[in-house]
């Protein structure tokens, strides 16, 4: 990699006034620009009416989050028109493809164990292959750990809210690594934020609460790039999905700690480079090789396949890479 590169961090997986969010375009933009992102792609559930352009200088993408009724959800980029969920994901993952898109399988192992009343909405037959996987997603990690059982946990869970989150569930990051294991391709994967800014009006004052400000400052994607996003909106949604296509994001969460990790191959080995002490975990086909304490690596590859790498901070889960394919 070169000395000089540019960051692009944004976010993926939102709903707008056109499915079930309560923001118009105007404001989800300018919460993002508030929340220093570059560019969002808003995912409304069986909808893309929205209209992608330049708004508060973010640049805004528009996607589709197919949504049968609680199962199989598919977060479908770069498409040209709606798709309609169908019973069998296959047929959606299909009509993705046939209009030049791609997509990946969200939130795939919501919890069964929930102390609340939101069903779990799963990927259900993994046989089934998406493009790509939703690794983590902050609103479903904070709903399968929100107890409503009283009132007193209900306060903590949305005062508190970030304690409420743990990181991806390790059947999805094992179901990642076992599909990246059977292609020489990188199946990318990505992180959401499911971000819908919620009112309730049952109270005397109506209350929103996690507002796209707030949830555009958690979990992000990542973009380093050797030169800068053009100022062309075609030009630039073009690049910025043939980077998520490609695995080329890496994923953050931003609340945990604000900084830009660099991550990436040069001359046979993986070097990861940040600005604290983390632990730094390098994974080899989904296998653990390689774990150190520090801010710095340089790792020698000796073998064949895929290697990631995940990074702790104060033990909680913070930084995820993207496979890198050496063959």
């Amino acid at each position: 990699m070169k000395d000089n590169f540019y960051s692009y961090k944004g976010a993926i997986h939102i709903h707008s006034v056109f499915s079930d969010g309560t923001g118009n375009i105007e404001e989800i933009s300018k919460a993002a620009k508030n929340a220093g992102l570059s560019w969002i792609i808003i995912t409304d559930h069986n909808n893309i009416e929205i209209e992608e352009g330049f708004y508060n200088g973010v640049c805004v993408i528009k996607g589709e989050e197919i949504s049968p009724k609680n199962t199989n959800h598919y977060i479908a980029l770069d498409i040209k028109k709606n798709i309609e969920p169908d019973i069998n994901p296959q047929n959606y993952i299909s009509e993705v493809k046939a209009q030049g898109g791609f997509g990946f399988a969200a939130h795939p192992d919501e919890s069964d164990e929930r102390k609340n009343n939101a069903p779990p909405i799963k990927w259900i037959d993994k046989s089934i292959i998406p493009d790509g996987v939703e690794i983590w997603n902050w609103f479903s990690d904070w709903a399968d750990n929100y107890d409503e059982s009283n009132i007193f946990k209900i306060i903590y869970a949305y005062l508190f809210r970030n304690n409420l989150i743990k990181g991806p569930k390790s059947e999805t990051l094992k179901w990642w690594d076992e599909l990246n294991n059977k292609t020489d391709k990188i199946v990318p994967a990505i992180v959401g934020v499911d971000a819908h800014a919620l009112k309730i009006t049952k109270y005397i004052i109506p209350v929103k609460i996690f507002p796209y400000e707030s949830m555009f400052k958690t979990l992000i994607n990542i973009l380093i790039l050797d030169e800068e996003l053009p100022q062309n909106f075609d030009a630039q949604r073009k690049i910025i999905l043939q980077s998520i296509k490609e695995g080329k994001n890496i994923m953050m969460n931003n609340q945990l700690k604000n900084e830009t990790p660099i991550i990436y191959l040069s001359d046979n080995a993986l070097n990861v480079k940040l600005l604290v002490n983390s632990k730094i975990k390098v994974l080899f086909n989904g296998d653990i090789i390689y774990s150190t304490n520090g801010k710095c690596i340089n790792y020698k590859i000796e073998k064949k396949g895929k290697y990631r790498v995940e990074v702790y901070l104060k033990n909680k889960p913070w930084i995820y890479s993207n496979p890198f394919s050496i063959v």
